[in-house]
Formats: C-alpha cells, structure tokens, sequence
C-alpha cells in the first residue's frame, strides 16, 4: 500500500493507473474510520481495479465554533485497517497543500446547500464541495464511493458532478447501523453512555415514520409532528430539523408521493447527529387500490 502526501505524486500515481487501463475507485473520507466507511472501501475494492483512500479533516466545512480542532484523528489505526482491506493507496493532502496561501475559489452549489443542514451549519457545504471537487480533480478517479447517512452531501455532490461535466461517477451506499440501529459516525465517540442510549430516539422515530407511511399517511406535516413528539420525549435531545423531501432534488413536500427521503438532525448533548430514510411510494391503479392491494410501497432505510 502506497501513502502519498504530494498532490503531484497523487496525480502521477492516478495517472499511470489509467493510462494501463485500470479504473481507479476513490473513497473520500476525514479519517478515524468505522465500518461505513469500510463498506464503501469494500464496495470500490469489488468494483475498480485500484482503489484510493484520502484521508482529510477539512477546515473549510467546519464553522468557527464547530469541532474541527477536537474531531477525532488516529492515523495508525486508518492506516491498519486500510492495508488489512487492500486499499492500494492512502491519500494524505496537508491544509496548507490543499489551500495554499491566496486561496479564493470555491464551489457553491445554489438552492441546495442552505436547505437543511444548511440552514444551521452556513458555509458547510460549500466548503464540502470545494474540496471534494479538489480531490477529484487530483484523484483523477473512475467512480467515488460516498454513505447516504450523509444524503444532502450526496445530492449536492451528483449535482455539481453533472453541472461541471466532472467525468467521475456517484456511487451513494446504505447507512451501515450498529445492532441497535444507530447510525455509525466518527462523532458518535463523543457521546456518554447515557447519551448513546437517548441517541436510539433517532433511528426509532424514523422507523415509527416508516409505519405510519406504510399505513397510509401521507401527509409529511404528520409525519414530521410525530416524529418531534417522539424525540423530544429525550430531556437531552435538541432538535435542528426533522423534514419530509423529494430525494432528488430535496424539495419539500407536503404529501409522501414518490421517492422521498425523511431526514433530520438533532443533537444529543453537545454532539450534533444525522440520520434519514428513503422511502419509495409506488402507486397502484385504480382497480389495485379498490381491492385494497396492501404492495403498494417499497421501503430503504439508509
């Protein structure tokens, strides 16, 4: 396994992979690895001849009072893990390589980015997409690999994917869950125990979405009002958004019709979490409906 520091280097190695024909699969993360992240790198590992691990804390989606200083970093135990899976080159840009000194360009993706986590986290997604759009300049890669547990950081990347004639293509794979449904995330270290326990509310609430859809509701504002009530049962618990969105362009909506992701972010303590679903409401004709046909829905929890 290769560990390349140097953006020259990086683009030597990528090259000379794809001038002998080989696909190159890249697996963007900040590091402190868990198995969502394992699962994309297995994923690329299947589906390239190479696969490239970076491994980048960026500044530049952190807010001033966010934890960009604290976010957890362990290098070694990346690197282990990497070479065990087979990754065939770690990617390991400096801040001051990635943003020299003068730096003024950035990537900003209209409409998308202040919906959402956006609205409580300004600035977020464009830094996002700034360096993203870096790494795949300098990666060079056939396919990337990226969680849905992160959906509106995925829709924003496919967006400014197709926008900038960028010849990369999306990959987007299920949210990896610990037995008891939480959502695995590098941020979950920074939770107590009892906060993990409060923690379950999110993954509870949104499965008591899926319920309710499956029954029948299909007003969004319902959906979402139930599941506030559930969470903020949890003393600890503090709400950011709960919000019922088209999946593809994340439009709200005010009734569930089609592909639909249910998304929130709430924070338990001091640590901010994510987590969604999708849902995909297939309609039946008319005469299916009469006869009350009870398949009408094909269900993905991320």
């Amino acid at each position: 396994m290769k560990i390349i520091r140097s953006i020259a280097g990086m683009r030597k190695y990528s090259g000379g992979a794809r001038s002998k024909g080989k696909t190159v699969g890249f697996v963007p993360t900040m590091g402190y690895l868990h198995e969502g992240h394992l699962s994309l790198i297995r994923r690329a590992k299947k589906e390239c001849d190479l696969t490239v691990l970076s491994i980048f804390v960026n500044p530049t989606q952190f807010g001033p009072a966010e934890d960009y200083k604290k976010y957890p970093r362990d290098l070694k135990h990346d690197e282990a893990i990497a070479r065990r899976l087979g990754v065939n080159a770690i990617f390991l840009p400096t801040v001051d390589k990635m943003y020299p000194p003068g730096f003024c360009t950035y990537v900003s993706v209209e409409g998308l980015s202040g919906i959402l986590c956006g609205r409580s986290r300004p600035g977020h997604f464009r830094g996002v997409a700034t360096v993203v759009s870096k790494l795949f300049n300098i990666v060079q890669p056939d396919v990337a690999y990226f969680g849905q547990k992160d959906a509106q950081q995925a829709v924003i990347i496919r967006r400014f994917v197709k926008d900038l004639n960028m010849g990369v293509k999306i990959r987007v794979l299920p949210i990896i869950r610990e037995k008891d449904g939480l959502a695995l995330s590098s941020r979950n270290k920074y939770l107590s125990g009892q906060e993990r326990k409060d923690a379950l509310v999110l993954y509870a609430a949104l499965r008591g979405a899926r319920r309710r859809v499956l029954a029948g509701e299909r007003s969004a504002k319902r959906v979402v009002s139930a599941i506030k009530r559930l969470i903020e049962e949890k003393k600890g618990a503090k709400i950011d958004y709960v919000s019922v969105v088209e999946a593809d362009s994340l439009t709200e909506i005010k009734r569930i019709s089609g592909k639909v992701l249910i998304a929130l972010a709430v924070r338990i303590g001091k640590t901010r979490l994510i987590d969604n679903v999708i849902i995909i409401k297939k309609e039946g004709t008319k005469a299916q409906r009469h006869r009350g046909t009870k398949k009408k829905m094909e269900i993905r929890c991320g």
